[in-house]
């Protein structure tokens, strides 16, 4: 049983036998799309602790250790991160205070306590100029702040522990916070143009899967490294959109067009941050290492959306 508390998630000890047999979890950012993700879809298969603000800082080394020193954790995923890319452009000091500094405090302190750290990245440390998939082995390159505090955070991690692994993910959306998917609904519902990047490519991810994904490399102890954790196939934000809303026309939602028209990035003037163009990432390792094929993009939008009543779309 699980219950929901403002600080913190606590898993109640019915049974401390059958309980200290499951993995014992730490997410910090639980509050986050992926972190709620992780909450919600592992509270009966581990024992997890969801750290979030105001209670969790991630730019507090005292914050930080707090929470680590809760619970004598088998793993610790972190979530939390800044992922604002223009507000990072903006202010680069909290961007790697953020991204590079905290996620090296953190495993630091997890090496030191032997919590195996799962740090989430982003498709953001590549320059996207290749034209193919990334996989793990491809150089870095970022061209954003953002992208440049968190490949230092990624440097960081494995640095400080050695054993951990870096999950890599791009355009996560879930019904924990809403996301590229509910904007383009909540705009279709009520106005005939909509529009969308047509000269960006990436992979969506759902938040649930990549909790399934991350229970396989969890169980199987997988080994440390770099992972791409996304589903499969790349697209653009406006194919991301136009099947998003043929999905939901199917569902039975109610809208004024299923049509996104193209826009390009230099066209969007609130744009301060380069983004790269083509970051579609492989992951053909993740299945090699766990026997698991991540699902395409579309089945997993689809799923996403008829997992939400029209009631429920309405309201957001």
């Amino acid at each position: 049983m699980v219950f929901v508390l403002p600080r913190q998630t606590f898993t109640l000890n019915m049974n401390s036998e059958m309980n200290t047999q499951k993995t014992r979890i730490a997410v910090l950012g639980s509050h986050g799309r992926l972190g709620g993700a992780l909450l919600r879809k592992w509270s009966e298969r581990y024992l997890v602790t969801g750290f979030a603000r105001p209670q969790f800082d991630l730019l507090s080394s005292e914050s930080i250790d707090q929470c680590l020193e809760s619970g004598d954790y088998d793993w610790v995923i972190n979530c939390a991160a800044n992922t604002n890319v223009d507000g990072c452009e903006k202010d680069p000091s909290s961007a790697f205070a953020a991204n590079e500094h905290a996620p090296r405090h953190i495993a630091r302190r997890c090496h030191e306590r032997r919590h195996r750290l799962i740090h989430i990245s982003t498709d953001y440390v590549f320059d996207g100029k290749k034209s193919e998939p990334y996989s793990e082995n491809d150089v870095v390159s970022p061209i954003s702040i953002y992208g440049e505090s968190k490949a230092g955070g990624d440097e960081a991690v494995m640095t400080e522990a050695p054993d951990s692994i870096i999950v890599r993910v791009s355009w996560v959306f879930g019904p924990e916070k809403p996301s590229f998917i509910d904007a383009i609904l909540k705009k279709a519902r009520t106005d005939p143009s909509a529009s969308a990047v047509a000269d960006k490519w990436s992979n969506p991810t759902y938040a649930d899967d990549v909790a399934d994904w991350l229970a396989a490399l969890i169980d199987q102890n997988a080994p440390a490294g770099f992972y791409h954790l996304c589903n499969s196939g790349g697209c653009t934000w406006r194919d991301y959109g136009e099947h998003a809303l043929r999905c939901a026309e199917a569902a039975g939602i109610s809208l004024q067009t299923t049509t996104v028209s193209p826009i390009s990035m230099k066209d969007i003037p609130a744009f301060v941050a380069q983004r790269p163009v083509h970051t579609v990432m492989s992951t053909s390792k993740f299945s090699q290492t766990t026997g698991v094929t991540p699902r395409d993009w579309q089945d997993a939008v689809e799923s996403y959306i008829t997992s939400i009543t029209a009631g429920e779309l309405t309201t957001n």
